[in-house]
């Protein structure tokens, strides 16, 4: 039997930084322009023109790992923070330089982008349904392994409180988190002996959550759990599977009352199997944490496109596309977004809300004193890669969460099912 030569059916790191990872199209377009000696300089934007669904806005992620595919490129590289919230028909990233020395990278660059956006976003709008419940990425699972550490990275930046893959955890510094798999159960044979073993074997510190749902009814076993382990039970977790369900609501409004009426109210529900930002609005009276899987693994990627905008500082671009170098500005006060023509700056926000001056006071005002004038808009594209080197930055996961969670609570989330119709929490 004959061993492949690549196990495993990926791209490795050194390829993808080669530029091997492209599109022949843009091989062949480097090669003609070599041919005929055509060193231009351009100007490329990075933006979408829709978001999946009915998606209002998107969160920003895979800036860490375009930088490095970037670096070491003689190229100048702009782009919003990670972890920004965007809207289409806003470039979140510029490319400037000599096109034949950075085109094939375009697609790679695009794929780094893409499908981390996408499983930011959909992170991010299932902890914007949550609210204060937690939020576990379970759907590593769903993927190829490779890409497991990236999932749950770009799933913790968009909001999740946490992830299940150890390797994951590793990237994100963090204790992966998880319960009691079905098969534990089915080989103790018995879901109280199976979760009095974990009791007795796993480190106290983890927490004791009891999966319900394996062998029989979910009401019966929840109380037969809190029973075995009284205060030492943390939560519940129902996966009931689709085919035997049911009124899914229900059956957990069921188990909630049977621990409640036997002074079990310190148990909590967590739910997963299936769970969307939409399940979750849904469940959210009477689940205090969801597991969610496949919707944030598989999530819609983000079609970012990639266009010439400027060709050595003439303004020009395909059509269906607005050519010039451009800026975006976000309103401090109101967090408006305007994109401009690059020579140019906005117009006052039509907020008028006052700011604090960052300039210090005039003679006479107190050093605290609020001065009232224009509100300060933010130049959202900054320099992340200047001749191929990286110039900024780049925040551990934890710290662009923060900023992920700061931004959701300023987005609205829009009611399942009612389009135009938006939900404010």
């Amino acid at each position: 039997m004959t061993t492949p030569k690549r196990p495993f059916h990926i791209a490795s790191d050194a390829e993808i930084k080669r530029g091997e990872v492209s599109d022949v199209y843009f091989a062949r377009t480097v090669e003609i322009l070599r041919h005929r000696q055509d060193r231009k300089r351009v100007k490329a934007e990075i933006y979408l023109k829709s978001l999946p669904d009915d998606w209002r806005w998107g969160i920003l992620a895979g800036i860490q790992e375009a930088a490095v595919l970037l670096e070491g490129l003689p190229v100048d590289v702009r782009a919003m923070d990670e972890g920004t919230v965007f809207e289409p028909y806003q470039p979140v990233l510029v490319i400037e330089g000599t096109y034949v020395e950075w085109a094939q990278y375009e697609t790679a660059l695009l794929g780094l982008l893409c499908q981390a956006a996408g499983i930011a976003t959909k992170a991010a709008r299932c902890k914007k349904a949550a609210g204060e419940r937690q939020v576990i990425s379970f759907g590593a699972r769903r993927m190829h392994p490779a890409l497991a550490p990236m999932i749950e990275r770009n799933a913790f930046i968009g909001g999740c409180d946490g992830v299940a893959v150890t390797k994951s955890a590793e990237l994100i510094d963090a204790d992966p988190m998880g319960t009691i798999p079905h098969s534990l159960v089915l080989m103790v044979g018995d879901t109280v002996e199976a979760l009095q073993a974990f009791h007795e074997v796993i480190d106290p510190k983890v927490r004791r959550v009891a999966l319900i749902d394996t062998l029989q009814d979910e009401k019966f076993e929840a109380i037969r759990v809190a029973e075995a382990l009284g205060k030492d039970l943390y939560a519940v977790r129902l996966d009931t599977p689709s085919s035997r369900r049911g009124d899914f609501y229900r059956i957990i409004e069921e188990v909630r009352w049977e621990l409640n009426l036997r002074g079990f109210d310190h148990v909590k529900i967590i739910a997963s199997g299936g769970v969307d930002e939409y399940e979750i609005l849904r469940l959210n009276p009477v689940v205090d944490a969801y597991g969610v899987g496949t919707s944030i693994a598989n999530a819609p990627v983000l079609n970012f496109a990639l266009d010439i905008m400027e060709i050595e500082g003439h303004a020009i671009a395909k059509r269906g596309k607005w050519s010039g170098a451009k800026e975006v500005f976000r309103c401090r006060g109101c967090r408006a977004t305007v994109v401009v023509p690059a020579a140019k700056r906005p117009a006052p926000c039509a907020c008028g809300q006052p700011v604090w001056s960052a300039t210090p006071p005039g003679a006479g005002a107190a050093a605290d004193t609020p001065a009232r004038g224009e509100p300060v808009w933010e130049a959202l594209l900054k320099p992340l890669v200047a001749a191929g080197r990286i110039v900024r930055d780049l925040p551990p996961p934890r710290t662009i969460r923060e900023f992920v969670l700061d931004q959701l609570a300023a987005v609205p989330l829009e009611i399942p099912g009612r389009r135009g119709l938006r939900q404010d929490f």
